[in-house]
């Protein structure tokens, strides 16, 4: 699987080049072309059938994924796949070399090749009393997965301790402590400045942050979508 993001930063879209017999895993209405012959199939899971997989499918509803992913396959000659996102913005390519996995934000998963697994994680209780929805899509194995972003998406290579907000996490590697925090000295000035909670990264790896945070966009539209009811 060979991956080429075309178009970026704005308007980006992934090239996938596929083996003869190869075969790619994407989220459900990401595709925007692709080769003639190109076998597809829609599953809750691939690898696993019956209540697991099903039990699988549900889960990844809880990380904001669908319960069908639909699965690529390159006839004997190989073939291409063109991938876009729901929101305009940039995509990377990530390397799994099966040393260390990746936790991806709802939203911003797209694709992996058939040789990496996916399943959730979740960052505890406190998280649900914070209202954040810190479930996370957990990718392991050796291969490639491709992520996107609402805007540009740049990387971080933490050492120690940094800070990312909530919102602006698109993925970051497991091997990376996380807790959720107030992003101000209190929790007065936290939320009366905007930022309200924060994502407390600690340990050593890289984390990748998207520029613009869908919440937020959706915070500032909706009075518009209103008064256009109205």
């Amino acid at each position: 699987m060979n991956v080429e993001i075309l178009e970026r930063p704005a308007n980006s879209a992934a090239k996938i080049l596929l083996q003869p017999g190869e075969t790619c895993t994407a989220e459900g209405g990401s595709m925007i072309a692709m080769s003639g012959d190109m076998k597809i199939e829609t599953k809750i899971n691939k690898a696993q059938k019956g209540a697991m997989g099903m039990l699988k499918g549900f889960a990844r509803t809880l990380g904001g994924e669908g319960i069908f992913m639909n699965h690529y396959t390159a006839p004997s000659g190989g073939g291409e796949l063109y991938l876009s996102t729901n929101l305009p913005g940039d995509m990377q390519e990530i390397h799994l070399d099966g040393t260390s996995g990746w936790n991806v934000q709802k939203g911003s998963f797209v694709a992996h090749s058939s040789s990496i697994a996916m399943n959730i994680s979740w960052g505890g209780f406190k998280n649900v009393f914070s209202g954040e929805n810190m479930i996370w899509l957990k990718l392991s194995g050796s291969g490639l997965i491709v992520i996107n972003a609402f805007g540009a998406l740049y990387p971080v290579d933490v050492d120690g301790e940094y800070i990312v907000d909530t919102g602006n996490i698109a993925a970051f590697e497991d091997s990376l402590e996380f807790s959720l925090s107030k992003a101000g000295k209190s929790w007065v000035s936290s939320f009366m400045g905007g930022e309200g909670l924060v994502c407390r990264f600690k340990g050593k790896g890289r984390v990748w942050c998207q520029t613009h945070a869908d919440k937020n966009f959706g915070v500032k539209l909706t009075p518009h979508l209103i008064e256009k009811k109205k």
